[in-house]
C-alpha cells in the first residue's frame, strides 16, 4: 500500500514518506518490506544452492518476521530458531503494535487519525500537504525528518530544489471573452491538445481561457530537471495549476505531484516554504512578484514578466500593445528563460563544485547573492532625474537593486563613475557624461540587467531629452 504515486525517481519526500506508511501500516500485512526483500534474497540464493534444506527455509521465515518487528521499534529478544521462535514472533509483533500506539509520537495525519497508530486526534498542529494527498497533515518533527532525509538523497544526485512560479512566469493565461477583436486570430491558430508537447498555444474550452507557453520553456524544464528538483507553486487554484502542469509536463517527468495552488498555501495572499519539502537552505524560486514571497526574498530570483495577451498588459497598467497584437514573442536563445538558465548554471556548479566548505552546510542564498553581486561588479552609478525631488536616494529600488547587483552608487559624480542612469539627456550630470565619455543610460537598464542576470549593452538603453529642454 502506498498513499503516495508516482515519485520522482531520486527523490525523497514522496518515497520517504511512502516507505513510512508502509512499514509502519502494513507490518502485520503479508507483504515485504525492503528490509525483507534482502532478507529474501539472501534465502533465495541459499535454496538455488541448497534445495532440499527445508529447515533453511523455516530459518529464512523466521529472519523475516524478526526483520519485521524490528523495523517497528529498537526492541529485540532473544529467539529460538525453531517453531516456538515462530510463536514468539507473533506475540512480540502484537505487544509491539500494542507499545506503539501508548508510545506513538504522532508524526502526521489524515482528517483526524494518526497515520502511525490510528488515534485520533484533537491537535492540529503541523502544515497541511493536500497536494501530496488530500487530508495529509505532517508534524513539524516529521517535516524537519523528511526535509533531512530528502536534502542527503537530493545532494547525492548533486540537485538542489527550484520552485516555479506559473503565469507571467512559465506562460501567460487569458479568458477567451478578455481577446480583443486583435488577437481573434489566436483562436485559429491554437495547438492540438492531443500532444500538447508539440505546441505552445493552446485553447481550453472547457476552461473558456486560452494559454502561452513562454519561449524556450521545454528546454528550460528540461535541463533544469538535471539539476533540480522541481515544484510548481501558483496563486491560481488547483484545477487551473494542474491542468497547466499537463501543458508543461505531459509525461510527469518534472513535477510529478509536486503542485502546489493558494489552496495548499498556509497564509492568505502569500507563498510560503512550509509547504515545500525541501531544506531552505537548497531552494531556488523563480517568480514574477517579490511580494508573494516576503519571508523569502534570499531565495528568489526575480522574472522579468511574460506579457503575451493583451489582458495582462492591462492587469499590470501598461498602455503598450501586448506581444500578442504585435503578432511577436520573446526570444528563445536570447530571451529571460534562456538568460535565468544560464543563472541557475552558474549557481549550481558554485554551489557544488566551487564551495569549500562541507557539502551538508552549504547555503545556495549565499551563492545567489554571490553570483549577483558579480553581474555589475566595478561600476560605480550616478543618477540623474530619476528619484523625486528630496526623496532619500539610498531607499529607492533602483538604487538597492544596483548595489545587489554588485554595483557602487553614488550621488555625487567624479572620474571614477561609470555611467550615469538618468530620464533626462539634457540635465547637468547627463551632460557631464557625454562631454566624459561615460555610459548615459535610462533606467531600464538596470531593471534589464537584473531580470537577465546579466549586464546588458548600454547602447540599448538610450536616453532622450526632457520635453523641457
Amino acid at each position: 500500500m502506498s498513499l503516495v504515486t508516482d515519485s520522482p525517481v531520486h527523490s525523497s519526500s514522496s518515497d520517504d514518506f511512502a516507505a513510512l506508511l508502509d512499514a509502519e501500516l502494513e507490518v502485520g500485512s503479508s507483504g515485504s518490506s525492503p528490509d525483507e526483500e534482502d532478507v529474501e534474497a539472501d534465502g533465495d540464493n541459499n535454496n538455488d544452492n541448497n534445495d532440499d534444506h527445508d529447515d533453511d527455509d523455516d530459518l529464512d521465515s523466521q529472519r523475516n518476521k524478526r526483520c519485521k518487528t524490528e523495523k517497528l521499534e529498537d526492541l529485540e529478544e532473544s529467539r529460538g530458531s525453531t517453531s516456538q521462535g515462530l510463536i514468539e514472533d507473533k506475540i512480540v509483533i502484537h505487544a509491539e503494535l500494542s507499545l506503539k500506539k501508548d508510545i506513538c509520537t504522532h508524526p502526521g495525519s489524515f482528517g483526524q487519525m494518526c497515520i502511525l497508530c490510528g488515534q485520533r486526534l484533537d491537535d492540529e498542529s503541523g502544515v497541511t500537504f493536500g497536494y501530496i494527498h488530500k487530508g495529509l497533515r505532517l508534524g513539524n518533527d516529521e517535516i524537519v525528518r523528511l526535509r533531512s532525509t530528502d536534502m542527503k538523497n537530493l545532494l547525492r544526485h548533486k540537485k538542489l530544489y527550484l520552485v516555479l512560479d506559473l503565469d507571467h512566469t512559465l506562460l501567460n493565461s487569458t479568458q477567451l471573452m478578455h481577446l480583443t477583436p486583435d488577437e481573434e486570430y489566436l483562436k485559429g491558430q491554437s495547438d492540438s491538445l492531443q500532444d500538447v508537447s508539440r505546441g505552445s498555444l493552446f485553447m481550453l474550452d472547457f476552461m473558456h481561457m486560452m494559454t502561452k507557453l513562454r519561449p524556450f520553456v521545454r528546454t528550460f524544464l528540461k535541463e533544469a530537471s538535471e539539476m533540480f528538483e522541481m515544484y510548481i507553486y501558483t496563486m491560481g487554484d488547483r484545477p487551473y495549476a494542474l491542468e497547466m502542469a499537463k501543458l508543461l509536463d505531459p509525461r510527469r517527468e518534472y513535477f510529478s505531484d509536486r503542485v502546489i495552488s493558494r489552496d495548499d498555501g498556509t497564509q492568505k495572499h502569500q507563498k510560503g516554504l512550509d509547504v515545500v519539502l525541501g531544506q531552505e537552505s537548497a531552494v531556488v524560486i523563480l517568480d514574477d512578484t517579490e511580494n508573494a514571497w516576503m519571508k523569502h526574498k534570499d531565495n528568489l530570483i526575480l522574472m522579468e514578466r511574460y506579457h503575451y495577451f493583451a489582458s495582462s498588459c492591462h492587469q499590470f497598467g501598461y498602455k503598450c500593445k501586448s506581444l500578442s497584437q504585435l503578432k511577436s514573442d520573446e526570444s528563445e536563445p536570447d530571451g529571460a528563460l534562456a538568460s535565468v538558465l544560464k543563472a541557475l548554471r552558474q549557481i549550481h556548479h558554485m554551489f557544488f563544485d566551487e564551495l569549500d566548505c562541507n557539502l551538508a552546510s552549504r547555503d545556495v542564498r549565499q551563492v545567489l547573492k554571490t553570483v549577483q553581486e558579480e553581474v555589475l561588479k566595478g561600476c560605480k552609478i550616478v543618477f540623474s532625474h530619476v528619484f523625486p525631488t528630496n526623496f532619500p536616494a539610498e531607499s529607492h529600488p533602483l538604487w538597492k537593486m544596483a548595489e545587489q547587483l554588485g554595483a557602487t552608487c553614488s550621488t555625487e559624480t567624479d572620474l571614477s563613475v561609470t555611467h550615469v542612469v538618468s530620464t533626462d539627456a539634457g540635465t547637468e550630470k547627463s551632460r557631464w557624461a557625454v562631454k566624459e565619455k561615460k555610459f548615459l543610460v535610462h533606467p531600464r537598464w538596470i531593471e534589464a540587467t537584473n531580470y537577465l542576470w546579466q549586464k546588458q549593452p548600454e547602447e540599448n538603453f538610450p536616453v532622450s531629452q526632457g520635453k523641457n529642454q
